[in-house]
């Protein structure tokens, strides 16, 4: 039988309980109105997501005509990454009875036309691509909610950001301490948002080293079929390397996969970190150290910024940041043992909040 638990429906006071944290607090975190400190955000969020909490609509004075659609702008839908994101999106514009159309920027042979086509069918939109540039952005939110998603931030505009600069210092902290001094940064620092805080992250942490200086990055795409470019130019480099952070795990795993094919052993010669922590990275051998991303958040936490805007609020509120977390496996150099699945947590149904949606 279920438990009483189970049968409330989940509100913001749920949340709280979960989170140990008060009501106002939770509701200062999801609505960005004034800042919190970084472990309070991470258990209001972490509480979120294992309740699958959906903030409650808010009230319309004017009752304005809905085409029901959000609108998402990506650069692709290659890789895991784009996969989760749409997941997360779609699957919590649906429970607001929203419909997703797909706007793919790369595939676009006038990207600002194919907008114009797609804002006049849709209430909102988010734009996960730095293709579309500023002007064009701001062009936009003066008259369609707009939520930009892991790239700069835009006055007029929500932005979804996940924490990037910290946990890349981690990862390459983490390098330093196995005592590897030769440390690369793989993949393009200026290609986004987020690699570029990675990058940031990562010659930070050397500086914190006084004797060590950050090199320029391996410029290659971060993608699968970068890693035979990518393993080119570190094995030609004049000074042996002796450790890589990854743009990505996609890139990682690629390019662990091209070292082995040239007898390069990882860790002991080369150790290699990503980021993300897609599936494939813990069923590698040996698994891959890298930063776990809540990819899927991401979209959902985009999804519900894009319904607060389209329902009237007007006001900025500040970026909303997704916390990462390490994930310390055997390309590194630590022990490890196979992959280990992890146990998921109890979940109480999906509801939405103190009404529910739609309602």
């Amino acid at each position: 039988m279920a438990s009483d638990v189970e049968d409330r429906p989940v509100t913001i006071y749920t949340v709280a309980e979960r989170a140990g944290v008060s009501i106002a607090t939770v509701s200062r975190v999801l609505k960005g109105s004034t800042p919190a400190s970084p472990m309070t955000r991470r258990k209001v969020l972490r509480a979120v997501e294992e309740l699958d909490y959906v903030p409650l609509r808010s009230s319309r004075p004017v009752d304005v005509p809905r085409h029901q659609t959000h609108g998402l702008v990506l650069p692709g839908l290659y890789g895991p990454y784009f996969s989760d994101l749409l997941t997360g999106f779609e699957s919590t514009a649906a429970q607001y009875g929203q419909s997703v159309v797909v706007v793919l920027a790369n595939g676009a042979v006038d990207i600002e036309t194919s907008l114009r086509n797609v804002l006049q069918r849709v209430d909102g939109l988010v734009i996960a691509t730095a293709t579309v540039g500023d002007a064009t952005v701001r062009s936009i939110s003066r008259g369609t909610p707009t939520v930009l998603l892991a790239r700069d931030p835009v006055e007029g505009c929500d932005a979804v950001l996940i924490e990037n600069e910290r946990s890349a210092a981690e990862l390459t902290s983490h390098l330093l301490g196995h005592g590897r001094r030769n440390i690369l940064f793989v993949g393009h620092a200026d290609d986004s948002h987020d690699f570029t805080g990675r990058y940031d992250g990562f010659v930070s942490a050397l500086r914190r080293r006084k004797l060590l200086e950050a090199g320029p990055p391996i410029r290659v795409h971060p993608e699968e079929a970068s890693g035979p470019a990518a393993v080119d130019q570190i094995l030609a480099m004049d000074a042996p390397v002796d450790a890589l952070l990854c743009a990505n795990d996609e890139l990682a795993l690629s390019v662990m996969a091209q070292l082995s094919r040239r007898g390069v052993r990882v860790p002991d010669d080369l150790a290699v970190t990503g980021f993300d922590d897609i599936m494939t990275s813990r069923f590698m051998a040996p698994g891959l150290t890298t930063a776990q991303q809540p990819t899927r958040a991401l979209g959902r936490w985009a999804a519900i910024r894009l319904h607060e805007r389209i329902e009237g609020r007007t006001h900025d509120v500040e970026p909303l940041v997704i916390p990462t977390k390490i994930v310390l496996r055997g390309s590194c150099g630590c022990p490890w043992d196979g992959p280990s699945l992890p146990t998921p947590p109890e979940r109480v149904p999906s509801r939405a909040a103190e009404e529910p949606v739609g309602a």
